[in-house]
């Protein structure tokens, strides 16, 4: 069962509260001086990532009341809970099971005792052939010329994961290819997007589960009025625009051929809907040879956090519940902050535009407040 502890009831919390009382004014030249060698016990890898804390203001002391914090929130029970399918979103009572979207063993993954696994392996077997059709020149616009843009217009983690992952891989771009992201409904968003695009030659992927998300829709409306001018033609549309979505009639009603509208499923949301179909712009803009690595990357980490939930992990050492390392600030006034899983210095990035971005608590593991109805500061 899905354990529910709040961690700042637990002794490891008031430990590591006096603990940082007690070493707040420590210096890291200090730190060094004392233990040049701090590093070997300080850092962890996995395959070729390596992961350095040496760094932060911390002792062994600290990693291990950590650990404690860790195993009195009884992490590694909820690890469990998560894989077997448990429905830990409380608030929607819902699975979350993100873990199946890049799941690449033949082991079944069950949600209320049904096996999700044919479902995810349709889609992305669907998402591949769509990818080569694009690649290949097989799938052509309405003059028939090949693709070379393609334009997602989503918000939240229909926009964010693809974002970062494909500005992250950039080096990987398919050559002639470009992706363009929309999120803003302010039109200037989407009308300077238009000007550097070619409606001949642009592929719209419009990006809602429900196909009723207002700010999606409304950019999505425009978009269609804008390559009709263009088009002269509603046929036309089937051609250009893609729907990741599962509203079927909402996508018939725009005009996209149901052939061309990939689904997903309520048990994931947030960033991790990056590696469903919400990640098509991301194979569009890669290859689906490159996505499916992202996927095998990403079943690795997932396989290491499950294997070693019983011991010290990267993952647990960077984010227990609610605190962790990367999660341990300090206000004006001293009080420690907990920054939930995904916020802080490693989920504030900067996009493309220069626009900074703060990424929230994955909304799959359920909305804000915590699951004890107190509170979370979020701490930037």
């Amino acid at each position: 069962m899905f354990p529910s502890v709040n961690p700042t009831q637990t002794a490891a919390w008031q430990k590591l509260q006096s603990h940082f009382e007690a070493t707040k004014e420590d210096h890291m030249r200090d730190l060094f001086a004392a233990d040049p060698n701090r590093f070997d016990q300080m850092h962890l890898v996995f395959e070729d990532l390596l992961v350095d804390f040496s760094k932060n203001r911390i002792t062994e002391e600290t990693l291990g009341l950590l650990l404690e914090l860790a195993e009195s929130c009884k992490v590694p029970q909820a690890i469990d809970a998560m894989f077997s399918g448990e429905h830990i979103n409380g608030t929607e009572d819902r699975a979350v099971l993100h873990i199946a979207l890049r799941n690449r063993s033949d082991r079944p993954v069950f949600d209320q005792e049904t096996d999700i696994m044919p479902d995810v392996l349709d889609v992305l077997g669907r998402m591949r052939k769509f990818c080569v059709s694009i690649h290949s020149g097989a799938r052509l616009g309405y003059t028939d010329k090949r693709f070379t843009d393609i334009v997602n217009i989503g918000i939240g983690g229909s926009d964010l994961g693809p974002v970062m992952v494909t500005e992250a891989l950039r080096p990987y771009w398919i050559d002639g290819m470009q992706v363009h992201y929309v999120s803003n409904i302010d039109g200037s968003d989407l009308s300077e997007t238009l000007k550097r695009v070619d409606p001949e030659t642009t592929l719209f992927l419009i990006a809602s589960k429900t196909f009723t998300t207002q700010e999606t829709m409304t950019n999505a409306r425009s978009a269609r009025s804008w390559f009709l001018q263009h088009a002269k033609d509603d046929k036309a549309i089937a051609k250009h625009f893609v729907a990741l979505s599962t509203n079927e009639a909402g996508v018939t009603d725009f005009g996209i051929d149901p052939k061309n509208m990939f689904g997903f499923w309520n048990w994931v949301g947030g960033r991790y809907s990056l590696s469903s179909a919400i990640g098509l712009s991301i194979a569009l803009t890669i290859g689906f040879d490159h996505f499916e690595s992202l996927l095998d990357g990403l079943y690795s980490m997932d396989e290491h956090f499950r294997r070693s939930s019983h011991s010290p992990n990267g993952e647990i050492l960077a984010s227990p519940p609610e605190e962790g390392i990367a999660g341990r600030v300090t206000s004006p006034n001293g009080e420690i902050l907990a920054s939930p899983p995904e916020e802080g210095s490693a989920g504030r990035v900067t996009s493309p535009n220069g626009e900074i971005l703060a990424a929230g608590s994955p909304e799959s593991d359920g909305p804000l407040p915590m699951r004890q109805n107190l509170p979370i500061v979020l701490a930037l």
